[in-house]
């Protein structure tokens, strides 16, 4: 069966976005690790989050992440969406506008409550566009303020 896994070049840091990863997603797995020698870092590894898998390569500093490719985390709520956020903009993770942010090694994410996808799908089209203008305005995705928007 044919399937598509994303790849993701670390530079050297690979260990580091494995252990990350796997603190942050609770359902991680780590697959077929492996490593040139054990005091060096992993060379490759595939990591399962939340069903999808990455293979992580350690390719050194020749690439780096940048805003064209994105992952889209959808959350249940605002504390998990608040979970997501904070883990992913911590320790030099970067914050960016509508539910876009980069974790530390420069990999940029999208934190979309589902309840942000509902309102700027709804049928009323004019609280869909009052939704798509409070969201303009956020950077971490406040549920609340997105509701009372489209409500009106």
């Amino acid at each position: 069966m044919t399937s598509i896994m994303p790849c993701l070049w670390f530079d050297d840091r690979i260990d580091q976005a494995i252990e990350f990863y796997t603190s942050t997603f609770k359902s991680a797995k780590v697959h077929d690790l492996v490593r040139h020698a054990p005091d060096k870092p992993a060379f490759t590894a595939v990591l399962e989050l939340e069903s999808q898998k990455f293979l992580l390569l350690n390719g050194g500093p020749r690439f780096t992440f940048n805003e064209s490719v994105s992952f889209v985390i959808e959350t249940d709520g605002q504390e998990e969406t608040d979970y997501f956020w904070d883990r992913l903009t911590s320790n030099g993770g970067e914050e960016s506008m509508c539910a876009w942010c980069k974790d530390r090694f420069g990999l940029s994410w999208q934190v979309v409550p589902r309840q942000l996808t509902k309102a700027l799908t709804g049928p009323d089209r004019e609280g869909a566009n009052r939704a798509m203008q409070a969201m303009l305005q956020m950077k971490k995705i406040d549920i609340a303020a997105i509701e009372k928007a489209y409500a009106g």
